[in-house]
This record gives C-alpha cells, sequence and structure tokens, in this order.
C-alpha cells in the first residue's frame, strides 16, 4: 500500500485479544499488554465505515511524544514504542515468540497491567464545546459556577477539573468532585486533580511555543504497583482540542485539530447519528488525515514518518 492508500481497519494478531476499543485493538502479552491504534475513526460514539488512513500512527506517536515529556511529573504505562514489528519478542518468552504483520511498526506500544481507574480526567483552560453550551443556559461548567460574562473560546482565569464517567457504552457523563472521592477516595481523587492541572500547565507552556493553544483535554489514569500512573493516550487531537495560537479569537468557536472536519460534515449529511454510520466523502477523509498529519508535525517538531 502507498502512503496515500495505507488505512488499517483492524487487526489479526497471533496473540490472545484483550479488548478491541473504538480505535484501539489490544492483547494481552503476558505481564503486558499491547496496544495498536488501528485508522478507525469514531464520531457521536459510532464507529464509521471508513477509517482515516495514518490516524493510527499519528495518534501513537504523538502519545509517544507527550509521555516522554512528562515522565518526570508522573510515571506513565509506556514499557516499548514498537518501531519494529517484531521487536516485542523482546519482551516474550520463547514459547510465546512469533512474528508479528509490519503493520504494527509505529502504531504499537507495548505497556504496563495497570489497574484502570473508571474516570475520565477532564482540564479545562478555555471555555469551548459542551462546557459552553452548559455555561449559556446555566452559567456553570460541569456544575461549577463560573464567572458572568464569559465569551465562547475564552481563556479560563486558571484550569478547571472536570471530571465525568468512564462509560463501557454510551457518552460519558459529568461528576462532581465528591463523586469522584466516593468512587476512588478522596486523597487519590485530589491527587489525580493536582497532577491533571499539573500536566496541563506543562503541555500548554510546551504548545505555545509550537504555535498552539490546548483548549481542553483529557487524562486516564491507573494504579500500577500501588502508584498512580498515566495510561490510554496522551494529548492527541482525537483527546484534547488544539487551536493555532495565531488564528486564536475570543467570542467565537475556533478551527480545531481534530476530527471537526468530520464532525462538520456528518451533522450536514442528515445522518441520525445512529448505527451504522455513513461512508466518508474522499475529500473529507483527505482533508482529515492531513490535519492530523500536520498536528503532528507542528507539534512535535519532527516530520512525520509514513
Amino acid at each position: 500500500m502507498n502512503k496515500e492508500s495505507e488505512v488499517l481497519l483492524t487487526t489479526e494478531l497471533p496473540l490472545p485479544l484483550f479488548i478491541r476499543g473504538k480505535v484501539r485493538d489490544t492483547y494481552d502479552v503476558g505481564d503486558y499488554i499491547l496496544i495498536v491504534v488501528t485508522d478507525r475513526i469514531s464520531a457521536f460514539d459510532v464507529i464509521l465505515p471508513c477509517g482515516i488512513p495514518h490516524k493510527g500512527k499519528v495518534l501513537n506517536q504523538i502519545s509517544a511524544f507527550w509521555f516522554d515529556m512528562t515522565k518526570g511529573l508522573i510515571q506513565n504505562h509506556v514499557v516499548a514504542v514498537i518501531d519494529d514489528a517484531n521487536a516485542i519478542n523482546d519482551f516474550l518468552p520463547k514459547d510465546k515468540q512469533s512474528k508479528l504483520p509490519d503493520y504494527i511498526k509505529g502504531r504499537s506500544m507495548l505497556v504496563k497491567k495497570a489497574k484502570r481507574l473508571p474516570v475520565e480526567c477532564v482540564v479545562r483552560g478555555y471555555i469551548s464545546g459542551s462546557a459552553w453550551s452548559e455555561y449559556s443556559k446555566n452559567g456553570t461548567v460541569s456544575g461549577i459556577i463560573m464567572p458572568a460574562g464569559l465569551l465562547e473560546s475564552q481563556e479560563l482565569e486558571s484550569p478547571i477539573f472536570t471530571p465525568t464517567t468512564k462509560a463501557e457504552q454510551g457518552h460519558d457523563l459529568p461528576m462532581t468532585m465528591p463523586e469522584m472521592e466516593a468512587l476512588v477516595g478522596k486523597s487519590l481523587a485530589n491527587e489525580i486533580k493536582d497532577i491533571s492541572i499539573d500536566i496541563y500547565n506543562k503541555a500548554m507552556e510546551y504548545a505555545k511555543t509550537r504555535g498552539f493553544i490546548i483548549a481542553d483535554t483529557k487524562f486516564e489514569f491507573g494504579i500500577d504497583d500501588g502508584k498512580l500512573i498515566i495510561i490510554d493516550e496522551m494529548l492527541t487531537p482525537d483527546s484534547s482540542r488544539f487551536w493555532e495560537s495565531d488564528k486564536f479569537k475570543a467570542g467565537q468557536s475556533q478551527d480545531s485539530y481534530d476530527k471537526q472536519i468530520v464532525r462538520d460534515w456528518l451533522n450536514q449529511s442528515g445522518w441520525n447519528k445512529e448505527p451504522p454510520g455513513p461512508a466518508l466523502p474522499d475529500d473529507v477523509i483527505e482533508k482529515t488525515t492531513q490535519r492530523y498529519i500536520e498536528a503532528y508535525e507542528k507539534l512535535t517538531g519532527r516530520k512525520f514518518n509514513y
């Protein structure tokens, strides 16, 4: 496959399947988990029948970049980023080793088997999306009373932590801090809140040097050997809202480096947002691919390796 047409919708590896999620296929590798990020794309909680070429590689490599940058703040689940399809065999006993397909290269990570915490940890530095919708109606964000007179997309005086449930199916729902404390314990809830804001602030400081604003993002955490670690993906266009600094203007919606192109087309298509989702036209797929690759190259300062 050439770099224009390459797309990976599913994986079939000679390993026990652990979970097949909306975007990621995960495999049980003894003491570890192998995460393979496919090119599947979901919108409005529905997986679409077509993929976005190279999307999985972009997401995997952006996450790897941020995990490395923030490891001084908090440890993460990464054991190895798989740049060679058979590098995983270095971590397997001889009777479990096998030849893996080349397509996992660049889009895979071997990670620790952490105990996942059932919370989506959302940090907002700007008011946009669902937060703006709620504020416009009630003057609140996730139930937090906000200052009067805020504009759409305006920067907040300081970032706020607005956790949600981690739904196995359907939509995540807003969660208050007391609800989170009841779920994971008060001490751990506050540790998660503090580190989430610390990571966001460090990422924002860096992103500004690359011409980006991170309006909001979400993290996931787990427990490994009794310690809090960060897991899953990190500060990607699928989990964050990236805006270009020089195009930012408060008082309106912003052009985001994410799958907004896809959402816009779907909203205009007449689709009822129930499965099955429609196939995307070629031009929307192409524009979305370029958007993801641009995000990687502008954020990291590296050339994307197809």
